[in-house]
């Protein structure tokens, strides 16, 4: 049965379920709609963790070399996380698609997004955070990244998240990271929306 996201809930959405329409503000650009517009089909909407994750960092810059592609198969994307503007911008600020901050967790709350000691403590998240770092630390070398704050708003215990959303509202297909690193890629994103209508009543693993 589907249900409206109408206020905050710890419940874990479903495919098939309804979320309201809604303007979100963003925090490299103008308001974006949570519901897919200008032409896309597919929203996807992704729960992100602290402002300068690593994982998130990297995880986002995979998506902005593969931008276009998404954009061609009528996804348009949508990041966020639990930081505000200022803690936010210099890590984001050059990505080509909307990015929205939620220092108070409401969104991650209304979507039943998490944090807990797994998102580091599980042994699959390792080398994932192994490479995010050291990937991280290069890149600020380079003065082409920027280092997380000492105690980043919201935590760094963070869970990610993925969720299509359709034209009329609908949870096409979801995801609820088991670890930090535990999210859809590119080529993940690509099946989903070719298959998006049969998909809006099953879970993704």
């Amino acid at each position: 049965m589907s249900r409206e996201a109408s206020g905050t809930t710890d419940r874990k959405f479903q495919p098939g379920d309804a979320i309201a329409e809604r303007s979100l503000d963003t925090v490299n650009g103008g308001p974006v709609s949570l519901l897919p517009d200008s032409g896309a089909r597919l929203t996807h909407l992704q729960f992100r963790r602290f402002a300068g994750c690593p994982i998130c960092n990297l995880h986002l810059r995979s998506i902005a070399v593969r931008h276009e592609e998404l954009r061609a198969a009528g996804i348009r994307e949508v990041a966020v996380f639990h930081a505000g503007a200022p803690e936010l911008l210099p890590h984001v600020a050059d990505l080509p698609f909307a990015v929205v901050g939620d220092p108070g967790k409401r969104l991650y709350r209304e979507f039943g997004v998490e944090s807990a000691p797994r998102a580091l403590l599980d042994p699959r998240a390792w080398p994932i955070v192994l490479n995010a770092v050291a990937r991280g630390l290069w890149a600020v070398l380079r003065r082409r990244g920027h280092l997380p704050a000492t105690r980043p708003s919201g935590g760094r215990l963070g869970l990610p998240a993925d969720f299509l959303i359709t034209t009329d509202g609908r949870i096409a297909a979801c995801k609820y990271g088991e670890h930090a690193g535990d999210q859809w890629s590119v080529d993940d994103l690509l099946a989903l929306a070719a298959e998006a209508p049969a998909a809006a009543h099953r879970t993704i693993p």
